[in-house]
């Protein structure tokens, strides 16, 4: 995924706050500067995926949980719990 760079000066960036968070959120880095020095950056937390990237990840975890089963650490299982509840 390629991320889009805007820079802004501080003053700008502090008339435009609401607007460039919402661009961060969008998957957009925004690099504010003093005086013609970058200072920060405001970027997403969790950066927005794709539709398609999300079906992908779901698809490979199911992938993953098919061969794998459900664990609960190296050498247990949900299923062993539940037979040992049954003893």
């Amino acid at each position: 995924m390629d991320m889009r760079v805007s820079e802004f000066p501080l003053a700008e960036a502090k008339a435009r706050f609401s607007e460039l968070v919402g661009r961060a959120e969008a998957g957009e880095e925004i690099v504010i500067k003093r005086h013609g020095a970058p200072v920060a950056k405001l970027v997403a937390l969790t950066p927005k995926l794709s539709v398609e990237e999300r079906r992908r990840r779901r698809l490979e975890y199911e992938a993953w949980l098919m061969a794998h089963g459900p664990t609960l650490g190296p050498d247990l299982t949900t299923k062993d719990l539940i037979n040992e509840g049954r003893r």
